[in-house]
């Protein structure tokens, strides 16, 4: 009955679809496409500790984020930052976060994992109510959003943290425009860049970044081919690395990339990269900058996500980078 049921569905709107095409215009081929394809947009999501208010609650704020880690890697539009590997970056980098995060930190951590969003908060008891406070930030925009649920004092901690990630989730699906930053288009940062340069003169430059995928053998240089990108675009001279001589260039600009699995979610994989850029003037050696950028890019294959995130992390050191090259 019903696989009966789902045939007539699908003939229903094999039918009305190519009809509403015909009557705006629309060739019938290419609306039953439309019809079929949904885009979802995912967002890299770290959730962290949350914090314990009071005596009452000890142990709970871990157990909140376990339960809630778990119920939002449900969420086909969420991949979640591995939590043992966010937890050795903050070891790494000293950085202890709990409800009280401020938006510097939220920034720093997403630079670091490739987080996009940061879900926090804390939990309070006050004898006969339990309070479950959530806070949403967006790591690119700085903007923080927040959900809370009420339960009794003996109401299961399992089913009072799955009601707020429902709630979190909702959230999260209403406000993305204000906590994600929108997408722009690789000529735009460009030309952005180029009009904060202004008429300064550009020194002559020399590209060389290694990099690797782990476990696999890498193809092409993404990160040195956008940062080759971003400097012709911004009307730098640009030494080609093959036959031109670096010794013609007035500051070399080397570094190393790598990108590795992060994770796979159906046909979706998640890919975390990390750049490492310096620029130094050649006659005397001296490092000018030096700069660094953790990208987390979704794609279809592994491949072309790690290619993705080396790009993306590459244009962002070359925003930051370039300005310091200019000669005074």
């Amino acid at each position: 009955m019903k696989n009966l049921s789902l045939a007539l569905a699908i003939l229903l709107i094999s039918i009305v679809a190519p009809c509403m095409a015909a009557e705006k215009g629309i060739p019938a081929a290419v609306a039953a496409g439309k019809a079929a394809v949904k885009t979802v947009n995912i967002y890299p999501t770290a959730v962290l500790p949350f914090q314990e208010r009071n005596a009452g609650v000890k142990d709970r704020g871990t157990q909140i984020s376990d339960i809630l880690f778990a119920f939002l890697s449900t969420n086909p539009d969420l991949v979640l930052v591995d939590r043992a590997d966010m937890q050795k970056v903050l070891e790494e980098h000293e950085i202890n976060l709990s409800g009280m995060v401020n938006s510097s930190q939220a920034t720093q951590v997403g630079q670091l994992t490739g987080a996009r969003i940061l879900i926090t908060g804390s939990v309070v008891d006050t004898g006969k109510s339990v309070y479950l406070m959530a806070k949403i930030i967006g790591t690119e925009t700085s903007r923080v959003l927040g959900e809370s649920i009420k339960g009794n004092a003996g109401d299961d901690l399992g089913m009072l943290t799955e009601k707020l990630a429902e709630k979190i989730s909702a959230l999260i699906a209403r406000g993305t425009d204000e906590l994600v930053a929108k997408e722009v288009r690789t000529e735009d940062r460009i030309a952005a860049l180029s009009e904060k340069l202004g008429t300064a003169a550009r020194p002559k430059v020399h590209i060389h970044v290694t990099e690797h995928h782990v476990g696999e053998f890498t193809i092409d240089p993404a990160a040195e081919t956008e940062l080759t990108l971003f400097c012709r675009g911004t009307g730098f001279t640009v030494q080609d690395k093959k036959s031109g001589d670096a010794a013609k260039a007035d500051i070399l600009i080397q570094g190393e990339g790598f990108s590795e699995f992060a994770m796979r979610r159906g046909n979706l994989v998640s890919v975390k990269a990390r750049l490492e850029v310096k620029a130094v003037d050649r006659l005397s050696g001296n490092v000018i900058a030096v700069d660094r950028q953790t990208a987390v890019v979704v794609d279809l294959t592994e491949q072309i996500a790690g290619k993705a995130a080396l790009q993306q992390a590459a244009a962002t050191i070359a925003e930051r980078m370039l300005p310091k090259l200019l000669r005074k």
